[in-house]
C-alpha cells in the first residue's frame, strides 16, 4: 500500500475557500470512489491557519499513478495554482492492506 501524507501550505487566507472548493466540486468525493483508494481525507491544521494535511492510502503505485490522470486531479491542480503556496509530500509504501 501507498500512503501519502501533502502539507499543503496555503496563501494567507485562502484554505478555508481551497476546502470549500474541494468539496462543491466532489474533488474529494471522486477520489475516494476510485477504484484502489481506501482514503482520501483533508485536515485543518490547529497550528497554522494556511496549512492543510490531505492524506492518501492507495492499494498501490498503479492506482495513484492512474489517480493523477482523472479529471478531479486537474481540478485539484488548477484550484492550487492561485490558493497554494508549497506542497510537502512524504510517501509511505507498506506490506499492509487498508
Amino acid at each position: 500500500m501507498l500512503v501519502l501524507n501533502v502539507i499543503f501550505k496555503c496563501v494567507p487566507g485562502k484554505r478555508e475557500e481551497l476546502r470549500e472548493l474541494i468539496r462543491e466540486q466532489g474533488i474529494d468525493t471522486a477520489s475516494r470512489n476510485e477504484e484502489g483508494n481506501f482514503r482520501y481525507d483533508f485536515f485543518m491544521s490547529t497550528e497554522d491557519p494556511d496549512d492543510i494535511m490531505l492524506v492518501e492510502f492507495w492499494k498501490d503505485v498503479d492506482a495513484w499513478m492512474h489517480h493523477r490522470t482523472l479529471p478531479h486531479y486537474a481540478q485539484l491542480d488548477e484550484l492550487k495554482k492561485t490558493r497554494v503556496i508549497s506542497a510537502d509530500i512524504s510517501k509511505y509504501f507498506t506490506d499492509e492492506e487498508a
